[in-house]
């Protein structure tokens, strides 16, 4: 919808028609209008259809038809909108004479009356957004601790911060983006406990983002406020989509947006030890919760090296100590061993998709028995071997074992470009691959120009070692809230 710098007039028939230019009000079946009057006073009424709550209209009609509401509109046409908001005690009544201003409200869900003879229009807050149940998110589950997590709806999620942390600190500060979807944009933070130079570098970055719409919703504000180039995989930004984990990263001083219509929120600055938690270690006890986050650093060096390292070493069997030779086959070339490694790697990472987007009724069963068949088969066709195998659905399954999505990907794309190099050049190749694995890494860029490596770099020892391991909850309280 293009911007308008057009105002009310304080002709009810010429503001009509403006917005009969602007909406299509009569080609559209979802607008609700109607032709009113207080009093001897005409008024227009505006609204969506599926977006406002229809109980809280109808009240608003019976009010405006309502006797004792007529008498109050016989006073001077002046009067009105003190009167209306006097009235409409149980809907918020804002004023706005600019047409784009009514027209975004009335697009997000709020009505709009315009009254004759008065050069401002009535916003009526009485939207009502669709919204599926709050359930625990796939991605982010837990065994013990809250089963909810964030929906499409930016009210909701925004209440759910709300529900846990009741400080009068806490501010959602709402930001309009996009000239087409004008989507909304929440910032989340607690006033005196974040850098102020952050938060005033990202309130400037929305305030100054020039796109049409953000299609992708969470992601497409990210690939807007990060850019980034292909050399770069890493995730810039880490996102949640539960409220408890967002709470305590807006507790530790970090800052929050939500986006309309996307159920995750994006935790800002970004860090690449935020992908090796998990909300599951804060709800078991500090010594399991410290076992299983050193498991997933295992888990992070596995997927990346595991398969690269067992194809240089097959193809060098004497590199490796007497004690290890028996891991890595003997009978088997080292190109022969390279395009059975590409095969698994690509099978396995068919089977993954293919899984994730069967019906959940059929998911695990196509897994089990498809990787079986198949597995069977590409040995029985010497596409592959055993040890190719195993070593292929060792490597998955550490992949599996991350929290972050976005950092199983990106391991996955870096470890792609480790077998490839150590399958055509050999050790060289690895050498090559593992400096610009670790180049890229190093010079992922992220938002605010903090550094991808703190606590590491620059060095915190306090803070590193609160996430290296899980310390009680009266321990683990960071010292500096404005460091990250």
């Amino acid at each position: 919808m293009p911007k308008s710098t057009v105002t009310l007039s304080t002709s009810l028939e010429q503001n009509k028609e403006a917005f009969n230019r602007l909406l299509p009000l009569s080609d559209s079946f979802d607008f609700i209008t109607r032709d009113l009057a207080l009093g001897d006073t005409p008024c227009f009424f505006m609204g969506l259809n599926g977006l406002c709550d229809l109980d809280v209209i109808l009240r608003i009609f019976s009010e405006i038809k309502a006797s004792d509401f007529s008498a109050l509109a016989g006073s001077p046409c002046r009067n009105l909108p003190e009167i209306i908001q006097d009235q409409f005690l149980y809907a918020q009544v804002s004023f706005s004479s600019s047409i784009d201003k009514l027209a975004n409200a009335l697009l997000s869900g709020p009505c709009v009356l315009l009254l004759e003879g008065y050069g401002q229009g009535l916003i009526i807050d009485t939207r009502e957004y669709p919204l599926r149940s709050v359930e625990e998110p796939d991605s982010e589950k837990v065994i013990r601790g809250a089963k909810d997590g964030f929906v499409e709806t930016l009210l909701i999620n925004c209440n759910l911060i709300r529900r846990r942390l009741r400080s009068p600190k806490l501010t959602f500060a709402l930001q309009n983006v996009g000239d087409l979807s004008h989507t909304d944009v929440v910032l989340a933070y607690l006033k005196d406990n974040c850098d102020p130079t952050l938060l005033k570098e990202v309130k400037k970055k929305l305030s100054s983002l020039d796109t049409s719409s953000l299609t992708m919703g969470i992601q497409s504000l990210q690939e807007l406020l990060v850019k980034k180039s292909f050399f770069h995989p890493m995730p810039c930004f880490f996102l949640t989509a539960r409220p408890d984990v967002a709470c305590s990263y807006l507790a530790e001083g970090y800052i929050l947006l939500l986006c309309d219509n996307s159920p995750f929120a994006l935790v800002l600055p970004c860090n690449l030890f935020q992908f090796t938690q998990s909300p599951d270690d804060y709800y078991k006890s500090p010594l399991v919760g410290t076992w299983l986050r050193l498991v997933r650093l295992a888990c992070i060096l596995i997927s990346l090296f595991l398969m690269p390292l067992f194809l240089l070493f097959a193809g060098h069997p004497g590199w490796l100590p007497p004690a290890l030779s028996p891991l890595v086959p003997a009978d088997t070339t080292p190109f022969a061993l390279f395009i059975y490694v590409l095969f698994v790697e690509l099978g396995l990472d068919l089977f993954k998709y293919a899984s994730a987007h069967t019906a959940s009724g059929y998911s695990g069963a196509f897994a089990i028995v498809g990787g079986l068949l198949i597995g069977d088969t590409a040995i029985g066709l010497n596409w592959a071997n055993e040890e190719v195998i195993f070593y292929g659905a060792a490597t998955l399954l550490a992949t599996l074992g991350l929290v972050s999505v976005e950092l199983g990907d990106a391991l996955r794309l870096y470890r792609l470009f480790l077998i490839l190099l150590t399958g055509l050049f050999s050790g060289p190749g690895f050498l090559i691959g593992l400096f610009l694995t670790l180049a890229s890494i190093i010079t992922t860029p992220v938002f605010g120009k903090k550094s991808y490596f703190w606590p590491l770099f620059p060095f915190h020892w306090k803070a590193l070692r609160t996430l290296l391991f899980r310390y009680p909850t009266f321990m683990a309280q960071p010292e500096d809230k404005n460091q990250p």
